[in-house]
């Protein structure tokens, strides 16, 4: 009877823990104190190839040649992010990102003079190197706050997830916002009218991100004496390396689809209409990223990652045939709805992988793969689209992604934490399913 009685009880005096959820995660103390000037300051990110293209291109009549300069700053920006994040979390981001934003507002600034100069084009390389490698790294920077400002109890954490999903629409929100903004003011106000909003905008919303200091997480010197963690490159982890050729391949996509869908507009004689098809890509990204975060998933974040991947390069197989803007639109919208899963999902396997001191340095590799990515396929499509034309630069996000998807097939072992899951714990990882309002 007594066993009865216990068995009745016990539902209710055990209180249910409060559901996760976008509305919850925003009402944490300090979030806004680095929300809003983190999203002015991660706009430029989505700004800058697209600027530089539609600049060089003006002023030297070469989608080659624009693609070459873009692809500079991007094999800049992904060889120096890893750095970025590394000194970011032994000396604090502050301290990299007061010097990081002045130096990328004056090398752009430089960009910009050479550009409307008609100077050479070893002059623009020479420029996007400090461009690109002076780029902030905000998205990291926040997710890293995301995690020290969650972690501590069972309730916060269980947060953390929704903050990994909200990150990503974040991000994709701004590559909605950044294209079509861009080609509006190069193409509406002036050639440089762009790439100067990007300067504009890392500079300010950089310094004001900096200024908050209270969000900030502790800088490895004293969290790996915390936790008595070694410090190590993110990048020795196998599991790292295999999402880093992942995302490699999605930045195949972003790059491919920038550069081609500018020159399909040309084609049809509709500059403007590249900030729309663009915008429309980078809709489906954000739509898939509020839901992935929404969504109580019954599966594990491997095969997302996989069945995503899958999905986006059914997608990409398709581009380089379609001739109508209409259907292009269509196909681009799919493709983001692709993309978010992958990257979300991504986000959050890393964070299992690696130690918490290494937390910036391993989400700045992924963004960095991300941009390498991005700047290879846009030299090589815009080599295709000078010599064959727009729908030969679409083959361009099929190669990158079939190569990358074969990789995740064959490493996808890699990817599965070892040991007993210490820093899943505390990151932005995969947990047990739970109702998102």
């Amino acid at each position: 009877m007594s066993r009865n009685t216990v068995g009745t009880a016990a539902p209710s005096t055990r209180k249910a823990p409060p559901r996760p959820g976008y509305g919850r995660l925003l009402r944490t103390p300090g979030a806004w104190t680095f929300l809003l000037p983190g999203f002015a300051a991660r706009q430029p990110f989505a700004m800058l190839t697209i600027g530089i293209v539609l600049l060089v291109q003006h002023t030297t009549g070469s989608y080659g040649s624009a693609g070459a300069v873009a692809a500079v700053t991007g094999v800049s920006m992904a060889l120096f992010a890893p750095q970025s994040g590394k000194l970011a979390d032994r000396f604090g981001q502050r301290a990299v990102l007061v010097p990081g934003v002045l130096a990328h507002t004056a090398s752009a600034t430089a960009l910009i003079v050479l550009a409307l100069a008609d100077a050479p084009l070893w002059a623009l390389f020479v420029a996007a190197v400090p461009t690109g490698a002076s780029v902030p790294q905000i998205g990291p920077m926040v997710r890293s706050r995301w995690a020290a400002l969650l972690g501590g109890t069972s309730e916060r954490e269980s947060l953390l997830p929704t903050a990994a999903a909200f990150e990503s629409v974040t991000d994709e929100f701004t590559f909605v916002i950044g294209p079509v903004l861009a080609t509006a003011l190069c193409t509406g106000v002036h050639p440089a009218g762009g790439l100067i909003a990007e300067a504009a905008l890392t500079l300010v919303g950089g310094l004001l991100f900096a200024a908050r200091r209270r969000t900030q997480p502790p800088t490895g010197l004293r969290g790996a004496a915390a936790t008595g963690e070694p410090r190590a490159s993110a990048l020795s982890v196998p599991g790292v390396r295999v999402l880093a050729v992942a995302f490699l391949g999605i930045g195949s996509v972003f790059g491919g689809m920038q550069v081609s869908l500018t020159a399909f507009a040309e084609e049809m004689g509709a500059p403007g209409v590249n900030g729309l098809l663009y915008g429309i890509f980078a809709a489906g990204n954000m739509l898939a990223g509020v839901v992935c975060g929404a969504v109580a998933w019954k599966i594990g974040p491997r095969r997302r990652l996989l069945l995503g991947y899958t999905g986006l390069t059914l997608v990409a197989s398709t581009l380089w045939a379609v001739h109508s803007a209409p259907l292009l639109a269509a196909l681009g919208l799919l493709a983001g709805l692709c993309i978010a899963p992958a990257l979300i999902t991504g986000y959050t396997v890393v964070e299992s992988l690696v130690p918490a001191s290494a937390r910036t340095e391993a989400f700045t590799w992924l963004t960095g793969a991300v941009a390498l990515g991005q700047a290879a396929a846009v030299t090589v499509a815009g080599q295709l689209a000078d010599a064959q034309g727009a729908s030969a630069g679409f083959l361009v996000p099929l190669v990158g992604t079939v190569l990358a998807l074969t990789t995740l097939v064959a490493l996808r072992s890699r990817l599965a934490p070892k040991g007993s899951g210490r820093v899943a714990a505390r990151g932005m990882g995969h947990r047990v399913p739970t109702a998102v309002d």
